[in-house]
């Protein structure tokens, strides 16, 4: 397991929210768009209908 994963399992779930949001600010704007993309999709789900090119370009 991550160390990052470790840590926030043990944050309450609003700080670790607040805590991931501030590292994903710094992290987002330098990654690609196809990474941006990957991510958003293991966030959210894939539906069979989802297609990657549905994504509202960030």
């Amino acid at each position: 397991m991550s160390e990052i994963l470790k840590i926030v399992q043990r944050m309450d779930p609003e700080e670790a929210l607040d805590e991931v949001g501030q590292a994903l600010k710094t992290v987002f704007p330098v990654a690609s768009e196809e990474s941006r993309g990957r991510f958003l999709l293991e966030l959210v789900g894939e539906s069979q209908e989802d297609k990657v090119s549905s994504l509202v370009h960030l």
